[in-house]
């Protein structure tokens, strides 16, 4: 008689979610394609793409899925004000500025954007925010990445979960 193992049931703690930002770091050569799918879903379709993302349980794991090929990490509010003034695009290639964001948006400056972003308050590429460009398009990073681009980032590279370092190498890139 076998008997039937009872599975436990862990009590749904509500995390809040965190602002993520994943770089692709590598190539598509020799991928496996649920990979590549995954990457193109995440929209980042070219190595030194970089996207904003909500930390949703579905987009912890498609970040999961896709470590050996990215590397990401949560960004803080300095960053992101940096990343957004340097990088960021609106629909016609052109910079993204004060004005854009006070005219598309109900916030007056690109940093109050990026605390309403931090907090929550707003999601990239949502219906008010429509018209700007979701993938950040980069530099690859001055000075090189941290290690090797082969090696995950708790052992000496730069791949996976990098934490706050993402900071670090969003700055070398911009």
């Amino acid at each position: 008689m076998v008997m039937a193992k009872k599975k436990l049931k862990l009590k749904d703690t509500v995390l809040e979610p965190k602002l993520f930002f994943a770089v692709r770091i590598r190539g598509a050569p020799g991928m496996n394609g649920k990979i590549f799918d995954t990457l193109s879903m995440l929209r980042m379709h070219k190595v030194n793409h970089g996207v904003l993302i909500w930390g949703k349980k579905s987009y912890i794991g498609m970040l999961n899925k896709c470590k050996d090929y990215i590397t990401y990490g949560e960004i803080n509010e300095k960053t992101i004000v940096r990343l957004l003034r340097v990088r960021g695009k609106v629909e016609g290639n052109k910079q993204l500025t004060d004005e854009h964001i006070k005219n598309l948006t109900n916030y007056k400056t690109i940093k109050e954007f990026s605390k309403a972003l931090l907090k929550g308050e707003i999601q990239y590429r949502v219906k008010d925010v429509y018209k700007l460009k979701p993938v950040f398009r980069l530099h690859p990073p001055r000075k090189g990445h941290r290690g090797t681009i082969k090696k995950h980032f708790a052992e000496g590279g730069s791949l996976g979960n990098v934490g706050e370092y993402i900071n670090v190498i969003i700055h070398k890139m911009i």
